[in-house]
């Protein structure tokens, strides 16, 4: 039974591929999505073992009772920690006025209420009331152009709203990599502009940019000799664009290992090894996959 709970939000800081091998459409290598949206996601056990990698890293006490043994002794007992799949919860997209907008839909901000609820989290916000088809919502005039907001190519009535400040600003707050204790605040400008370009699009719309909005790489392998591209050495990767925002809940039970550690401390000893940026997905070596972490845990601790 779990007794502890808890957030995880990543901030994507460069192109993050959380593949699923080889695709059937145009993109030979396209990103985890789930089946019934369509949004793009991090399948759990991607996230667990990018986690475990971490705490294993940064010698994290009792890891084997956090996490579980490893593989070849899987039978002995289960981890304590429980992780879910990272679902979508901002998505950036190019905008004619602002350079770009942070788009979200009710659908979508009520998944993560109900995550939220999960994890032992009250919001201080309430969900705003759905655009019209051809409107967005917005909380100012960073977005606008003229008179319409304009997101890739499509043009979008804005509607001024309430919500959308309270929203922006907690998500700033909560959501976004931590102040740190001493130094400049390297977040300190996107914490400043996510209230002001937060946009929740209707529910149609937000998908059709969560499909056909990502960020399309194209890769070629060349011959040694020739230096000309080999037979079938031209593929297609899909990525997450930097700045899109995901969420996990982290659920914790005592351990079950003679630990005798607490669900709250098993979800604190995760909180607390320091990983505030780690690698997720993959293309390591290129670069792909940086994301920031922010733990959010429901006693009102927080990393």
């Amino acid at each position: 039974m779990f007794e502890a709970s808890g957030l995880l939000f990543i901030y994507v800081e460069t192109p993050l591929h959380a593949g699923t091998g080889r695709g059937l459409g145009a993109v030979d290598l396209p990103i985890q999505r789930e089946r019934t949206t369509g949004y793009p996601l991090v399948q759990a056990s991607s996230l667990k073992g990018r986690l475990r990698a971490e705490a294993q890293r940064r010698q994290v006490p009792d890891l084997t009772a956090i996490f579980g043994p490893e593989v070849g002794n899987a039978s002995e007992h289960a981890g304590a920690l429980a992780v879910g799949d990272a679902r979508l919860l901002l998505f950036p997209v190019r905008s004619l006025a602002g350079v770009f907008a942070w788009t979200t839909s009710v659908d979508t901000l009520a998944r993560f209420q109900r995550a939220a609820a999960l994890a032992g989290h009250a919001l201080p916000w309430s969900l705003p009331t759905a655009p019209a088809p051809a409107s967005v919502l917005v909380s100012g005039d960073d977005l606008v152009a003229g008179d319409h907001v304009v997101l890739e190519e499509f043009s979008f009535q804005p509607e001024r709203s309430q919500a959308l400040p309270a929203i922006g600003q907690w998500l700033a707050d909560n959501a976004l990599p931590a102040r740190p204790a001493q130094g400049d605040d390297p977040y300190a400008y996107w914490r400043a502009a996510l209230p002001r370009k937060l946009c929740v699009l209707p529910e149609d719309a937000f998908r059709d940019f969560a499909l056909y909005a990502t960020e399309v790489q194209t890769h070629v392998r060349l011959d040694r000799d020739t230096k000309t591209v080999e037979q079938g050495g031209l593929w297609t990767t899909e990525s997450l664009p930097p700045d899109t925002l995901l969420y996990a809940p982290l659920l914790a039970s005592p351990s079950r290992n003679g630990a005798k550690l607490t669900a709250s401390a098993i979800l604190q000893r995760v909180a607390d090894m320091g990983a505030e940026r780690t690698q997720l997905g993959g293309d390591e070596t290129t670069g792909q996959g940086i994301v920031a972490l922010r733990f959010l845990i429901a006693a009102g601790k927080e990393s």
